[in-house]
């Protein structure tokens, strides 16, 4: 009797280990990689963002080497994300250069992906 119920046990230890790895990517996914929203942002909070996401658009736009059309700016409490597409590493490169460069800008999450070229 006592065999069983050790054995009974761990089958129920590797099955709770295994139910609680498994739930991890679920958990994950639901409430997603930021704790911050915009939602949750006051008003001046929002309206500052929405500048620092103004300029580095401008700077970016402005940049006589690269033109970055296919990049997108969003800005959360001073840090911006940039994403989207380029045709070359040195123009992800110099898009993170100029945006943290922009006034405003705490920190850059560049996001950006290089796309590769067809021969």
């Amino acid at each position: 009797m006592k065999i069983t119920s050790i054995n009974t046990r761990k089958r129920l230890t590797v099955l709770a280990l295994a139910l609680s790895l498994g739930a991890l990517p679920l958990l994950v996914g639901v409430t997603g990689c930021t704790t911050a929203r915009h939602s949750d942002q006051s008003k001046g909070e929002h309206i500052d963002d929405n500048a620092t996401s103004s300029r580095v658009r401008d700077a970016l736009a402005a940049d006589p080497l690269y033109k970055f059309g296919g990049v997108n700016v969003d800005t959360l409490r001073g840090t911006v994300q940039l994403s989207g597409f380029v045709m070359a590493g040195e123009q992800k490169t110099r898009a993170g250069e100029l945006a943290r460069n922009t006034a405003g800008v705490a920190k850059v999450v560049n996001n950006i992906t290089v796309k590769e070229s067809v021969n």
